[in-house]
């Protein structure tokens, strides 16, 4: 069922844009988004405020000894075999694709599963979205959603509380452009561990605790597809 009041149609929208609705809500609210302007609205509008977030995406360069793995299979035979080979040109074309579809199927292979992903919207206490946060089981990354900046007299700071700690953990302060990237290393991100940001004096807690109110809370939860 869509929301029909204006903040669970919001709500619903940037859970669209960013993938973490069930398939058959999913299916509802991209079907819905064909007849329903205002819907349609509001996910073009989440859609250009989390386009940039597509920066946060670590590139991975497959392994070097993948491309000696390609050279060997793709040029096996001695130099006079490939003089002659070149003489059929369509011949040699087939072989090369071959060879390289089965490198690339070597590659996928041998490559190391990936580690699971987690993510939340931290929302604000009117429940609106206001951070994103990614992680997997090594790394943090944090982007506002258009939030406003604090006080002059003080700082964001991130904490992280995995289920069952005693205290959470700072994971630094939030940088003045809203992003952060961290890789802590007295604890791994996981489901259900809880992201909040807490509102501190400048340089941060003075104490390793949070001592100021929470601006925005969340807890990790499995990616789509992950």
């Amino acid at each position: 069922m869509i929301p029909t009041d204006p903040q669970g149609r919001d709500e619903i929208a940037a859970e669209f844009v960013l993938g973490t609705l069930e398939a058959h809500d999913a299916v509802r609210v991209a079907t819905a988004i064909l007849t329903d302007a205002d819907l349609a609205r509001r996910v073009a509008g989440w859609e250009a405020r989390l386009a940039p977030l597509a920066d946060l995406a670590t590139p991975e360069a497959p392994p070097p000894e993948l491309w000696r793995r390609i050279e060997a299979r793709l040029d096996p035979a001695p130099a006079p075999a490939r003089a002659r080979r070149w003489a059929n040109p369509w011949k040699f074309g087939s072989f090369a694709g071959a060879a390289l579809a089965a490198g690339l199927a070597t590659f996928m292979l041998l490559r190391p599963a990936p580690a699971p992903q987690f993510m939340t919207v931290l929302l604000t206490d009117q429940a609106a979205p206001a951070w994103l946060v990614q992680a997997d089981g090594a790394e943090i990354r944090l982007a506002s959603l258009n939030t406003s900046p604090p006080p002059p007299d003080r700082v964001l700071e991130l904490w992280a509380l995995p289920q069952g700690a005693p205290a959470p953990t700072s994971l630094g302060l939030i940088p003045a452009d809203g992003r952060i990237t961290v890789r802590p290393t007295s604890i791994r991100p996981s489901p259900g561990m809880l992201i909040e940001i807490t509102l501190e004096p400048p340089g941060g807690s003075p104490i390793g605790r949070p001592t100021g109110p929470i601006q925005f809370i969340g807890r990790l939860q499995p990616a789509v597809g992950s």
